[in-house]
């Protein structure tokens, strides 16, 4: 991984694929390639660092009207201009851009290296390259399949071939793809980020499905047996502007302080005032479905699966229902019990995390319901599920997750709200709730009006090689996402601990060097909290409190962050959005590149 862009028609391809490639620049990525098929054959260009570096370095009279490019996340091989995509085959023929990992690289280069084949690279992508330039076939479309029916893996892949000039030949298992329509000229990318501002007609490609893309169009094939699939482009429905930073230096900036508009976005239509409950079309589920769950299983990975904790004491706490959360990464390799009055819950705000929706497959392999919680509609999980409920946070760029953060937290209260009043959740309960989440985004505007006042905080924390977030209950799930933000931006040590564990071990930790962030809402625990504040203070270990002006502290010294209350079972997502503007002020004060921290990537699309 980690982006493809592709262009087929009358302009010269590379700047074409350059800015596509430079629009998914977020994606995170460590070196850059770019290939091109004109009268001179394929020529490629590729090198380790950034698309402005690959940009800079172009040959001269670099053209071509059929062009495919690639950003990479290293997975096989450091970041270096030899591993970095395309890859050729011996005779420079062939070149292919490919997202995903091929399991059986090792036997296909030992193979291949045994035959003959001298390989240049440490990838597990060279091999597609070779296969498809070993190949009998007549056709691209040919090569590609006889290519694949080799790999096992994951892919999203495009290929060029100097004999077949008139075609892009893209194919997909587990990483998605895009195909855009133009006027006499067509795309691929792996996200709509990279097309948008030229096209937003679209057909995305299902797993299984190969596409010959020309600059007359499309056709579509299964790769089994090349069987056509007949599948069609349509409208999406997206502004192009939304994929800017616009007046913003930053992306993460932009989607932080987007938030009371994007919360307000995923609660529209959905609250039933009359009747204190939520509506939730999207998950094609009735009274009678929803009364025949028994339990909640939340599949998430890194800030999803942190949310899908909250959101399991959510359900808990108003459908009375167990529910917990657990590690989309981890679900599948130990051979779950699925149980049929359990309700699945897939949560990602690409609907592309790979962990995620292999689980999703594990669970309806296995015949359980799962329903998906994602931001992109059309995206694979949107698509693997039985129903779902979309977070209408529009684009969200930056790596750090924060607006579809949000949503996600939201979109789990609609759930519990509904599947509660279904129960015995009372009326009134059901209007104190629909009051508090409609209460949410003026709330949320409140939290950013006060910013600056967190400035010179996070600059202190910037300052500390490791931190503790605690939280108890409610507050833990926060705690970890706190840490986790804190940590994917700032790069400094930050681990979370329920605050009741903190006597059990980490206490030993704490000294004057380790600063703690401490969440201490006004619920039934605070005075257990502020227990634990005086613990850390007697060890003289420096404390930021986020809390509510209600809540007394007594004597600890603490650099206290007063948000507002709602109603106690929605106060996580408002303790949460401080913590976001800590690890910002932290990252930027450190001097990082807050939109694509090192090693990261927005869309995990490998295992």
């Amino acid at each position: 991984m980690c982006g493809i862009v592709g262009y087929i028609g009358r302009q010269d391809a590379a700047p074409v694929v350059l800015e596509g490639l430079t629009r998914l620049e977020h994606r995170g990525y460590d070196s850059a390639g770019v290939a091109v098929l004109g009268t001179r054959g394929v020529r490629v260009a590729k090198q380790a660092g950034r698309v402005r570096d690959l940009t800079a370095a172009l040959p001269k009279r670099f053209t071509g009207t059929t062009g495919i490019g690639h950003t990479r996340w290293a997975t096989h091989g450091p970041a270096t201009d030899g591993n970095a995509h395309p890859h050729q085959d011996e005779s420079g023929r062939v070149a292919v851009v490919h997202n995903g990992i091929i399991d059986n690289s090792a036997a296909l280069r030992a193979g291949l290296t045994d035959a003959g084949v001298t390989l240049a690279s440490d990838t597990d992508t060279e091999v597609i390259a070779h296969l498809v330039a070993r190949s009998d076939a007549d056709t691209l479309e040919g090569k590609v399949r006889d290519a694949l029916g080799s790999v096992v893996g994951t892919y999203g892949l495009a290929v060029l071939h100097a004999d077949f000039p008139d075609r892009i030949v893209v194919a997909r298992n587990g990483s998605p793809l895009v195909v855009g329509v133009g006027d006499k000229e067509m795309y691929v990318a792996s996200d709509l980020a990279a097309i948008v501002r030229h096209t937003t007609t679209v057909a995305m490609l299902d797993d299984g499905e190969m596409a010959t893309v020309t600059a007359a169009g499309f056709t579509t094939m299964r790769h089994s047996d090349l069987a056509s699939t007949g599948k069609t482009a349509s409208e999406v429905d997206i502004d192009a502007s939304a994929y800017e930073a616009g007046e913003h230096e930053s992306f993460m900036r932009k989607e932080i302080l987007e938030q009371p508009t994007s919360s307000q976005a995923v609660l529209r239509g959905r609250l039933d005032e009359r009747f204190g409950t939520a509506h939730l079309g999207g998950l094609d589920m009735d009274a009678r479905d929803l009364r025949a769950v028994r339990r909640v299983k939340i599949l998430g990975c890194g800030s999803a699966y942190y949310v899908g904790q909250m959101g399991a004491a959510l359900i808990e706490e108003l459908a009375r229902i167990p529910a917990d959360a657990e590690a989309a990464s981890e679900f599948r390799y130990r051979d779950p019990v699925i149980e049929p009055d359990t309700l699945y819950v897939a949560v990602s705000q690409s609907g592309e995390t790979i962990d995620t929706l292999l689980a999703v497959q594990e669970v309806r392999r296995k015949g359980g319901r799962c329903v998906g919680l994602v931001n992109v509609v059309g995206s694979a999980i949107a698509r693997e599920c039985d129903g779902g409920i979309y977070l209408h946070a529009g684009p969200e760029v930056a790596v750090a997750s924060t607006k579809a953060l949000t949503n996600m937290f939201l979109g789990f209260a609609l759930l519990a709200l509904q599947l509660g009043r279904t129960r015995d959740l009372s009326i009134a309960d059901g209007k104190r709730l629909v009051a508090g989440l409609e209460r949410l985004p003026a709330q949320i505007e409140e939290v950013l009006a006060g910013e600056a006042d967190l400035v010179e905080v996070a600059h202190q924390l910037a300052e500390a090689r490791s931190l503790f977030f605690i939280g108890r209950v409610r507050g833990f799930p926060v705690a970890r996402e706190g840490a986790q933000k804190f940590k994917e931006i700032s790069y400094r040590h930050a681990e979370a601990y329920q605050t009741s564990e903190l006597k059990h071990g980490p206490l030993a930790l704490i000294d004057p060097e380790v600063p703690t962030v401490a969440l201490v809402p006004r619920d039934e625990l605070t005075e257990r909290n502020i227990g634990a504040l005086h613990e850390i203070d007697a060890r003289q270990g420096p404390l930021v409190v986020i809390t509510h002006a209600e809540v007394d502290l007594g004597e600890v010294r603490a650099r206290r962050i007063d948000v507002p209350r709602n109603e106690p079972e929605l106060d996580p997502i408002l303790l949460t959005i401080p913590l976001q503007l800590l690890a910002y002020h932290a990252a930027q004060h450190l001097g990082h590149d807050i939109d694509k921290p090192r090693n990261l990537a927005k869309s995990v699309t490998v295992e």
